[in-house]
């Protein structure tokens, strides 16, 4: 197995696969660029790409063609939270220091099978569910404490969403930025603190305003609809959501006409919200906000 220190530096050619993700290719390339303006600033640098942006759904698009994961690039990190069973056998380009899971399911947890060529962090429920795949250096994730990983903050929230997979969201930072990561959700409780003072959120669009949440042994499971976890951001002083992990009608859908009326829902809600593709970019730099690169 190659060393950590090279894994972290290599460059590798997103082209030796027509389908893989050019623009996970161009944040390597501009990594040392954004390294110098958070110098400059004295404020640390976050970059965020939607590697995936799809759900566990048979149907998949240009826009959202894997299982949802994001790739986090901060000074000394390159952190993927997720990695379903899209991504078995093309960890090698990604190249993370560190992989981050939300829950066990196949489409967050299923690429992990054959193992992980880095530190692998889940609460203690996944690890035991993915006790028969090949993850050598496993880490146990907290639950509402905070740890550092590559120099980034996360800190676990359990969420209502599988009972047989539970799962958590992530309050994430670098710095004095902020923002929370949660693909699969029915219920997030105590919203209002775990969104306090973030700058974007990170959420389920397996749906947009049917709900697909249930109760089952007391507990809810399955998916909150887009407009109720805008509710959500509104109530905790949140100005900007977008949302991954896409479903069927959003990823056979008309990706003008959806993101016009997410946007329009949102800001009915004083947020600016829109739907993330495959391949998207949302950086940080210093003291300015959230934007998506060009």
């Amino acid at each position: 197995m190659e060393s950590q220190a090279k894994v972290r530096n290599k460059r590798v050619d997103f082209d030796q696969k027509s389908d893989e993700i050019p623009a996970a290719r161009c944040g390597m390339l501009k990594k040392e660029k954004s390294a110098r303006k958070s110098k400059r600033s004295g404020v640390p640098s976050l970059a965020l790409t939607f590697l995936g942006t799809r759900g566990e759904i048979k149907i998949h698009s240009r826009r959202h063609r894997r299982h949802s994961a994001l790739l986090i690039e901060g000074k000394d990190a390159r952190i993927m939270i997720d990695c379903g069973a899209d991504w078995r056998g093309r960890l090698r380009a990604i190249a993370p220091t560190a992989i981050v899971l939300t829950h066990a399911h196949r489409d967050h947890a299923g690429g992990l099978v054959d193992g992980a060529p880095c530190p692998v962090y889940a609460t203690k429920r996944t690890l035991e569910l993915l006790q028969r795949f090949s993850i050598r250096d496993r880490h146990e994730m907290p639950l509402r404490r905070s740890i550092v990983i590559d120099g980034v903050t996360f800190r676990a929230h359990p969420v209502e969403h599988s009972i047989r997979a539970p799962a958590v969201g992530y309050r994430i930072s670098i710095g004095r930025r902020a923002f929370f990561y949660v693909p699969d959700i029915a219920l997030l409780p105590n919203a209002a603190a775990a969104l306090h003072g973030i700058g974007v959120y990170i959420g389920d669009g397996a749906t947009l305003r049917r709900s697909m949440v249930r109760e089952r042994a007391g507990e809810l499971i399955g998916h909150a609809p887009i407009v109720a976890q805008l509710d959500w951001c509104a109530n905790a002083g949140v100005r900007r959501a977008i949302f991954t992990h896409c479903g069927s009608a959003i990823v056979r859908g008309d990706a003008g006409r959806l993101n016009a009326l997410i946007d329009r829902l949102g800001r009915e809600r004083g947020i600016k919200a829109r739907l993330a593709n495959d391949g998207d970019r949302l950086s940080c730099h210093g003291g300015a906000g959230w934007d998506f690169a060009a």
